[in-house]
């Protein structure tokens, strides 16, 4: 198998990257893919970054909040944050998502 290309997503080591969140991060040369599991009740604080943040729900109900309005994802709904845009979420239920980060995330490349 070519290690390049084909890699196994079990040798991914998980990291809590805030409290209940628990993340695989997988990094291309411009952008970072977030598989995140994430307990319910559990949230992320109102924030922003440079990054353009595609968000999807695979498993479960997270409450995303834009610009101050909140919307309920689920595996039907997903949502593409712009840049320098304030947001911030809430696990309704246990959840998966997946967040894909454009221009890649060093701050989590780091972790």
């Amino acid at each position: 198998m070519d290690q390049s290309i084909f890699q196994r997503f079990d040798d991914i080591n998980t990291k809590e990257i805030a409290p209940g969140f628990f993340s695989k991060l997988i990094h291309t040369e411009t952008n970072t893919i977030n598989f995140i599991e994430v307990k319910a009740g559990c949230s992320v604080p109102r924030h922003k970054h440079i990054h353009q943040q595609c968000s999807f729900v695979i498993e479960g109900e997270f409450e995303l909040t834009v610009n101050d309005v909140p919307q309920l994802l689920n595996k039907g709904l997903f949502a593409v944050i712009p840049s320098d845009v304030w947001h911030g979420g809430k696990a309704i239920t246990d959840c998966k998502l997946i967040d894909i980060f454009s221009p890649i995330r060093e701050d989590y490349r780091n972790l």
